[in-house]
C-alpha cells in the first residue's frame, strides 16, 4: 500500500507542463522531458531562433520571434532520442485565429495571410464588411509564420479542437 501511495506521490510531481510547443518531430511531452539532458545543442542550431529555453530549461518554440522553416537541424544535432523520424509530419498544431483579429473590428488586416508560404489562410469577402481570415486546416503547417506579423496577436498556434 505504501509503495502505491510513494508512486502516485512521484507522478503528482513529475508531472510537466504539457501545453508547450515542443521543437518539429518531438515524440510526446513525457518522452521529450525524460531523455532531453537540456543540453540547448537545438536553441544553439536553429536557423530562426524560434527555440528557447522554457520552463524547467526544456526547449519550447516561440512563434512571436519568427517561423519553423523545418530544417531538421535541431533533430540533427540532438545526441538524445526525443525525435521521431522526420518521414512524417513534424508536429500536429495549426494556426487559429482569435477574437482580437483586427477583422472582428472592422480593419482590414490580412498580414497573416501574406506571410502564409502554403496559402493555408485566406480571406472571405462579404458585401459591407471587410473581409475575414479562414484557414485551410489540411494546408496550415503550424509553422507559424503567421504569428509574428500580426498586429494583435491574435493567431494562436496549438493542436486542433
Amino acid at each position: 500500500m505504501t509503495q502505491g501511495i510513494n508512486q502516485s506521490r512521484r507522478n503528482l510531481f513529475s508531472r510537466r507542463k504539457s501545453n508547450v510547443t515542443r521543437p518539429p518531430w518531438s515524440k510526446t511531452d513525457q518522452e521529450f522531458t525524460d531523455n532531453c539532458t537540456r543540453c540547448d545543442k537545438c536553441i544553439s542550431v536553429c536557423e530562426t531562433q524560434i527555440i528557447k529555453r522554457g520552463e524547467g530549461g526544456f526547449p519550447e518554440i516561440d512563434f512571436t520571434k519568427n517561423e519553423c522553416t523545418f530544417c531538421k537541424q535541431c533533430v540533427e544535432v540532438c545526441p538524445e532520442p526525443v525525435f521521431d523520424d522526420t518521414a512524417v509530419l513534424p508536429w500536429t498544431i495549426v494556426a487559429s485565429i482569435k477574437d482580437s483579429c483586427l477583422t472582428a473590428k472592422g480593419v482590414w488586416c490580412q498580414s497573416c495571410k501574406d506571410a502564409c508560404d502554403p496559402r493555408a489562410i485566406s480571406f472571405i469577402m462579404a458585401v459591407g464588411q471587410v473581409p475575414k481570415p479562414v484557414i485551410d486546416i489540411d494546408a496550415c503547417t503550424g509553422c507559424g509564420a503567421c504569428v509574428s506579423p500580426c498586429p494583435t496577436d491574435a493567431i494562436l498556434i496549438g493542436h486542433p479542437s
